[in-house]
C-alpha cells in the first residue's frame, strides 16, 4: 500500500525526519489513541509483528509526547528520539512527528525502509477509530 496523500514524510536536517497528518477529531481523542493501550493495539501496526522498547521522557497530555524507540529486530542503528505535537484547530487535530535518528546513515536506512507506507496504512486505521468516536470494540463471544 502506498502513501494515499494525508501524511506528509519530509526529511529534515540530517538526522531527522517529520511526520504530519491531520485528523478530523478533538486532540483529546487523538492523545488517548496514542497513549491507551486498548485503543493502541487498535491500531498501531501493519500485520507484523516487532518488538519495540523505549522511554517516555515527557507526557504532557494532550499536548507531547517525546520518548525514545528502538526495535527488536531493528533495520537501522540505534535509537530514535520522538517528538510527537498534538495541535487541535476547528476540531481537527494535526499530529506531527518529528524522529531524530543516531546518525544520517540511520535516517536514510529508515527512508528507504517500507516506513512511510506502514504508518500510511496505521494513520488510515487511527482516522477510521476517531470516527468512531474511539469507542472499545465489543468482541464477539
Amino acid at each position: 500500500m502506498k502513501n494515499s496523500g494525508a501524511l506528509k514524510v519530509t526529511a529534515q536536517s540530517d538526522r531527522e525526519i517529520v511526520m504530519t497528518r491531520v485528523f478530523d477529531a478533538p486532540r483529546s481523542l487523538v492523545f488517548d489513541a496514542y497513549t491507551k493501550p486498548e485503543l493502541l493495539k487498535r491500531w498501531l501496526g501493519d500485520g507484523r509483528e516487532m518488538g519495540v522498547r523505549g522511554v517516555y521522557r515527557e507526557v504532557v497530555r494532550p499536548e507531547r509526547l517525546v520518548n525514545t524507540e528502538k526495535f527488536d529486530d531493528a533495520w537501522y542503528p540505534g535509537e530514535s528520539l520522538i517528538k510527537a505535537t498534538f495541535v487541535e484547530q476547528g476540531g481537527k487535530t494535526t499530529l506531527t512527528a518529528t524522529m531524530r535518528y543516531e546518525s544520517t546513515e540511520a535516517r536514510d536506512a529508515v527512508i528507504k525502509s517500507p516506513m512511510e507506507s506502514g504508518v500510511a496504512k496505521s494513520y488510515d486505521k487511527l482516522a477510521e477509530l476517531l470516527a468512531s468516536g474511539g469507542s472499545p470494540r465489543r468482541e464477539r463471544t
